[in-house]
């Protein structure tokens, strides 16, 4: 009798045991179904990207969109039933931008596309009209010194003059080889020459703005071109005393040839701005709290500042929309994670990894505690690579998450294990400096270089939702699995990729999860 009781009782565990197993399959699947379906037919996407940049607008560290960016997200959070706050870790100098209105008023009216740099101070409250000047060919220090007293009341133009202002591809297109060769040769030629007219005068770009202010001058006019149709690059000012425009590429080059041809163009430019002083700098900080490995942590990782040239649309509005809508989906499909989940929107990521840096100074137990961070930072497109940033057992980690993404969306990615550390320019290496699994979710580029980042055209319009959703869903997923995966992440770090057959990379999907996957 107690052998039949032994065989019956072996035989119900193992089909316990096979039931246990199918269920959790059978969860997994159904988890990941209810994570694509909140993502579609209940996207926040849109709604969040208006408030967000629509209505608050750029989130340049230390001015009161920032603040109000941070505020709007604790209570977005709050309306979910997620926990958030925002967390001072420094300060920084507070500015706010007004208007900026910039006009030639002679030898004829136009009204320019132009706005003062971020910091930069204003100008008198009815605005300034003066002549422009450009910076001068001369030999040396000492003849540039002896023609300064000519930029006294005048707007200096400091950059060179764009020979055209048409994107490389345009011309690769329409132009013959030959006139496209010509016209590079001419670039190239302009920009040693500029280069050289700067050199000459003993300064450099930046210590000739302030001989330049020192020398009377009332107003730098610069124009940064992106290489793109319509588009600049918008930085700080490196000016205190005088406003530093920002003119298109296409007005700057009318007032260039204007000031090169001796027709002595005026420009009026009124320009408003307030120096607050010191300010305080945050991080939005959101939890989801762990239940079985709550000292546990997955890390939804996204710089919530931006520059002000546009609206920080591709930078980084769709990175914080993303891991905002993924936390979201979490809390609705997946309310008690086995570890605890955070959301990280940094604070002054433009001035240096300074808000993930100090959170991950000021959090040694999530950073040693963590089984992977998830940042996305470098634009609106679908996500297509992901490294594992030099950790020995990525392959095997990240490999087994990204099973259970669905295979529309894991097809596009492009993995390399282990990889090696890198991306010094996001907030993930805050933390894989500290020796902590942090990972890039890099996307496709959608002309993110010279259209979008940091320009006057990073705006609302520039992002495309459908990709967007596309690493929400991402994003949703791989932390689900990491939260769920029974096994923690080992820090154990690769020298160099390995590979025991061939001595390369690995890369991910395998032919058995390609299968899985339907792929093909």
């Amino acid at each position: 009798m107690r052998v039949k009781v032994k065989r019956t009782l072996k035989l119900f565990m193992a089909v316990f045991v096979l039931t246990s197993t199918m269920a959790v399959a059978q969860t997994t699947e159904e988890v990941v179904d209810m994570i694509v379906k909140e993502a579609n037919e209940n996207s926040h996407l849109e709604k969040l990207a208006h408030e967000l940049l629509d209505v608050i607008g750029p989130r340049l560290v230390g001015t009161p969109q920032q603040l109000k960016a941070h505020n709007w997200a604790v209570d977005t959070f709050k309306e979910w039933g997620i926990e958030a706050e925002k967390k001072q870790f420094g300060e920084w100098r507070g500015w706010e931008r007004g208007i900026t209105h910039v006009d030639l008023t002679h030898p004829r009216t136009v009204t320019m596309e132009g706005m003062i740099l971020a910091w930069s101070p204003g100008t008198k409250k009815n605005g300034v009209e003066a002549e422009t000047v450009i910076i001068p060919e001369v030999e040396n220090k000492e003849e540039f010194e002896a023609w300064l007293k000519n930029a006294k009341g005048k707007y200096v133009l400091v950059s060179m003059h764009q020979p055209t202002g048409r994107p490389d591809y345009n011309w690769e297109e329409f132009a013959t080889e030959e006139s496209f060769e010509k016209m590079k040769e001419e670039r190239n030629a302009e920009s040693r020459a500029w280069r050289e007219r700067i050199n000459n005068t003993g300064y450099n770009s930046r210590t000739i703005i302030a001989a330049l202010e020192e020398a009377g001058a009332v107003g730098i006019i610069q124009s940064r071109w992106s290489s793109g149709f319509g588009v600049n690059k918008i930085f700080s000012s490196s000016t205190q005393k005088i406003p530093t425009v920002d003119l298109s590429l296409e007005d700057y080059g009318l007032l260039y040839r204007l000031t090169e041809y001796g027709d002595k163009p005026k420009i009026h430019v009124k320009a408003t701005s307030k120096d607050l002083g010191k300010v305080e700098t945050f991080n939005t900080i959101a939890t989801i709290p762990g239940t079985e490995k709550p000292d546990e942590y997955i890390v939804l990782s996204a710089h919530f500042d931006s520059w002000d040239g546009g609206t920080g649309a591709t930078d980084n509005g769709t990175g914080s929309i993303t891991m905002m809508e993924a936390a979201r989906i979490l809390k609705k499909v997946y309310p008690n994670p086995k570890r605890t989940i955070i959301v990280g929107l940094w604070g002054s990521e433009e001035q240096g990894l300074n808000g993930s840096r100090a959170f991950v100074e000021d959090n040694p137990e999530v950073v040693d505690n963590l089984q992977a961070l998830f940042n996305q930072d470098n634009g609106t497109g679908r996500v297509v690579r992901l490294s594992g940033q030099g950790f020995l057992h990525s392959y095997e980690f990240l490999g087994r998450w990204l099973e259970a993404v669905p295979n529309d969306i894991s097809r596009h990615i492009e993995t390399t294990f282990p990889g090696t550390p890198g991306g010094g320019g996001s907030d993930y290496a805050s933390f894989v400096a500290a020796g902590a699994p942090g990972f890039s979710l890099s996307s496709l580029s959608w002309s993110y270089w010279n259209y979008t980042w940091h320009t006057n055209r990073d705006t609302y319009d520039k992002i495309v939702f459908d990709d967007v959703r596309n690493n929400a869903i991402l994003t949703a997923v791989l932390t689900y699995m990491a939260s769920e995966d029974p096994e923690t992440f080992p820090r154990d770090r690769a020298v160099l990729p390995i590979n025991r057959r061939t001595g390369e990379q690995m890369t991910w999907p395998t032919p058995r999860s390609a299968n899985r996957n339907g792929g093909n």
